[in-house]
């Protein structure tokens, strides 16, 4: 007998990407909103995909 996949439904394939979506969006828009703070908020949401991509990467690196 084989195992049966789970089903997995539209919002739970495009959960993740749609928050980094967000995030990085926030990020932009605080950029072009001013100084000081906004500058801190944009760097700090614009390095969330950065980081996602290169903990991802270390991780594949990991289990060859």
């Amino acid at each position: 007998m084989t195992a049966r996949r789970p089903l997995y439904t539209a919002s739970t394939i495009y959960r993740i990407p749609l928050v980094i979506a967000a995030v990085t969006a926030f990020g932009l828009t605080s950029a072009l909103l001013g100084d000081g703070l906004w500058d801190v908020l944009s760097w700090l949401t614009l390095a969330v995909p950065v980081g996602l991509a290169v903990m991802h990467w270390r991780r594949s690196r990991a289990k060859v």
